[in-house]
């Protein structure tokens, strides 16, 4: 097996993307593929593999024989970053609300041990695997819509966030509401409760974008 369907290949690549996420990898950094490789205890070619992606993707910029280079990210970008969730998330997920099979409901059900993974991860202070499960559970259950191009671009939009306040929140005990409410989103989709569930997301987008995200 190989390319994006290799197993390692494919944890390295969420690892750092969650990494860049989190603000676990520092904007304007170099990194070299050996250092990542020994912090994700692999070899250095899944992490040059998932780094051009990365490139190409222009969250990172290729430093010519030393490493990469972490892309800075402005307050600007982050919000109009919000604005596309918002603009995409709101609605389709309101519309997954109201229009769900029966085999969509045992999907929506089926996102509730991603739940109780954020919540461990929290515990536990793991930003990037509290991120690696967030984008997850945001991306499986827009998947419901049944429109791929979609989830690849809120992908890239959260991809391309940077959430540095995560941490002090999760230290502090504010992160909780947050997490619960994916739980909640789960209940309300299957209650086809599509005003609920729009208000919601809309507000845990605009928290992520006020508390989550800096810049």
């Amino acid at each position: 097996m190989s390319g994006v369907r290799d197993p390692v290949r494919q944890r390295v690549a969420a690892g750092l993307r969650a990494a860049l996420m989190s603000g676990d990898l520092d904007p304007g950094r170099v990194y070299s593929a050996p250092a990542l490789a020994a912090r994700f205890e692999v070899s250095a070619t899944p992490v040059r593999e998932s780094m051009l992606d990365l490139a190409r993707d222009g969250l990172v910029e290729v430093v010519r024989n030393t490493g990469y280079r972490v892309r800075e990210v402005s307050a600007a970008e982050l919000d109009q970053l919000a604005e596309v969730r918002l603009l995409l998330e709101v609605p389709v997920m309101g519309a997954i609300a109201a229009e769900h099979s029966e085999a969509d409901a045992e999907r929506l059900r089926a996102l509730e041990p991603l739940v109780a993974a954020m919540e461990a991860a929290e515990r536990a202070n793991d930003i990037v695997e509290y991120l690696m499960v967030d984008t997850q559970f945001h991306t499986s259950f827009l998947e419901l819509h049944g429109n791929p191009e979609l989830v690849a671009i809120v992908r890239r939009a959260r991809e391309r966030s940077r959430m540095r306040g995560l941490l002090p929140l999760a230290r502090s005990g504010r992160l909780t509401a947050s997490t619960q409410e994916h739980r909640a989103m789960i209940d309300l989709a299957l209650r086809r409760d599509r005003p609920g569930l729009e208000a919601l997301v809309r507000r845990h987008i605009e928290r992520v974008r006020r508390e989550w995200a800096t810049g």
